[in-house]
Parts: C-alpha cells; structure tokens; sequence
C-alpha cells in the first residue's frame, strides 16, 4: 500500500526506545530505579493504562525516567542506533526524524552538550550504515519551560552540527505560566537557524483550548514553521486552517498519543478533526509520537484512522508520501 516505505516525522527520542533497551542502559549505567523487576520498570517508561495518563503533565513523569536514562554519551549514541533500526526493521520507516533536547540529558551540565550531541550523531551514522534504506535526521529541541539563553546554545548547536545530520529545530515542554508562552522572543533564534539551512517545526495547538489556538496563530505569523506539532486546535478555526493552508505548513499528528493524553477525547473526535484538515485543504502527516511509550506503532495509526472513518486509502497514501516529502533531512549517505 505504502511504496517506497514509511514516513515518520514525529517522534521523540524518550519515546521510541524499547524498554529492554532502556532496561538495559539503566543498569549498566547505575542508575537508581523505583523499580527491580522488568515488568515494573516496563509500565515506568510506556503508556501501560490503556486509558491512558491525566493530561501532559503525567506524560512529563513518564518523560523525566527516558531522560535519565538516556543522560549519557554512550546512552544517546545506543538509543539513536536502536530507535533507527527498529524503526525499520519492525514498520519499514524510510523516511524518519527524531527529536530529543540535549539539555535534559546531559544533567544540568554534568556532562558536556556538544558530546552528547556527537554521540546522537554517532548513532546516526552507525545506523546509516546498517541500514542505507532509511533517510533519518535529528531534531534539537528546545524547551518553553528554558530561559531564553538556554534556547539560544540549542539553537547554536543545531547549527553548528548541521552539516552532521542535524535537520531542524523544534521547541515543546509546559508554559511557565497560565497564559500563553510568549513566541515572539523566539523569532531571533528561528530566524538564525532557518538562515542556516535548518527546518523549523514547532510544538503547539496540542492542548490548552482558546490560549492554545491563539498560539497557533502567533507561531504562524511570527516564527513561519514549515511544520507543526500536532496542531489540532486549527480543526474548525477558518482563520487557522486559512492561514496553515496558504502557507504551505504541514501538521505532524499523533492520534493515538492525542487520544492517551486526552487532547481529544474519543475516536469520533479523532475522526472528525481528521476530516475537517482534508475538508478545509490542511495538509498533515501522521505519526506515533514515541511507538515504544505509547505501544503504539505507525502502522497502527493508519490502521486506527482507517477503521474509524478519518481517512480512506487514498489519503492514507497522501499522507505518507506528505511525510516523505515534508521531511527535513536531506541526509543520502553517511558524513564523514
């Protein structure tokens, strides 16, 4: 159905790493876990309540054990390697981009950031070369909750690494405070790192009902990302979906990870926000965003949205090939 394999544009590091993997990491680097038995540390790290969590901030618990234990060189390096490959291998992704915030790993500046950064790079290269089918490239993130200069080194690094597979910039994490995150203050930043070749896609529209919406709006006029993170605040906004459509932005959603979190409620919300972006001409992708946390994978969205009516399979198909086509990474061959 998929020719020329699947696109994920999507999907966060701490999300995607099998917990065995993770298991394994924690051990072998120390860490002190809550937990001694595999099972237990497997619901720790993974959406295991088919209900799912409260809201994003129970997320971010689950968020803060993938960090740590991804908070090392050789940590980052081995979950790159086994996110790519299994990726492939498990869903035949050939189009993937995984993005993580170097900050959160490198422990409040224990570790230096530049080194973690290589060694998610050295992860890349290595499954670049185990398995050449796939083009994946690397997302910096920054982070709402970072003080503005914090955002900036990111930022800086992402550039300074571009040549080395790092494809974009992205930023996510809570607001800091009740109303709306302030977008504005990172125009310089986005700007610098657009100049520098880099894709732009920025988390928004997940959740937050009206502040939500009107921060789609502020990200779209001030920061013009060629791509969104979920975003789905736009269904039914006229002036939104408007403005998404004439500026080309593709929405990256998640609608198992939407239904988890309870940014929409039931499936029939899932489906009727689905329809309203291919009514209203928004383009979009689908994506997981993290298969391991949310025991989800891409072939399961597809599946999802086609059983309940969101999309046929023609539109599934465009979708994908959106994917490929919406993809930051340029990345053909290993840098050397």
């Amino acid at each position: 159905m998929f020719e020329g394999g699947l696109a994920e544009l999507h999907t966060h590091l701490g999300g995607s790493v099998a917990s065995d993997i993770l298991w394994n990491l924690a051990h072998e680097q120390g860490i002190a876990l809550p937990v001694k038995d595999f099972w237990e540390f497997d619901a720790l790290v993974t959406v295991s309540d088919p209900r799912g969590v409260k809201g994003l901030d129970e997320l971010d618990q689950i968020y803060h054990w993938t960090e740590l234990i991804q908070s090392s060189p050789i940590a980052v390096e081995r979950s790159v390697h086994g996110a790519i490959g299994g990726a492939y291998r498990s869903q035949g992704i050939t189009t993937l981009e995984l993005r993580f915030n170097p900050m959160k790993r490198n422990r409040g500046g224990e570790r230096d950031l530049d080194h973690i950064i290589l060694a998610a790079i050295r992860g890349l290269d290595t499954a670049s070369l185990e398995y050449p089918q796939v083009r994946a490239g690397l997302i910096l993130m920054m982070d709402r909750t970072f003080e503005r200069r914090l955002n900036e080194i990111i930022v800086e690094k992402a550039i300074r690494w571009a040549s080395r597979g790092i494809v974009g910039v992205d930023i996510a994490g809570p607001r800091p405070g009740p109303g709306p995150y302030e977008y504005a203050q990172l125009e310089p930043m986005i700007e610098s790192a657009r100049e520098a070749g880099l894709g732009i896609t920025i988390h928004v529209g997940e959740e937050g009902g009206d502040v939500g919406r009107s921060e789609i709006g502020e990200v779209v006029e001030r920061l013009r990302p060629e791509r969104i993170g979920h975003g789905i605040l736009a269904a039914g906004d006229e002036g939104l979906e408007r403005a998404l459509r004439e500026l080309g932005v593709v929405l990256e959603i998640c609608p198992t990870s939407n239904l988890l979190t309870k940014a929409l409620p039931d499936e029939e919300a899932v489906r009727e926000t689905i329809r309203r972006f291919v009514e209203s001409g928004v383009a979009f992708t689908i994506a997981t965003d993290g298969p391991e946390m949310m025991r989800t994978h891409l072939r399961d969205e597809f599946e999802l949205l086609f059983r309940i009516g969101a999309l046929d399979e023609n539109e599934l198909r465009e979708a994908n090939a959106r994917g490929h086509a919406a993809a930051f990474g340029r990345r053909t061959a290993v840098s050397v």
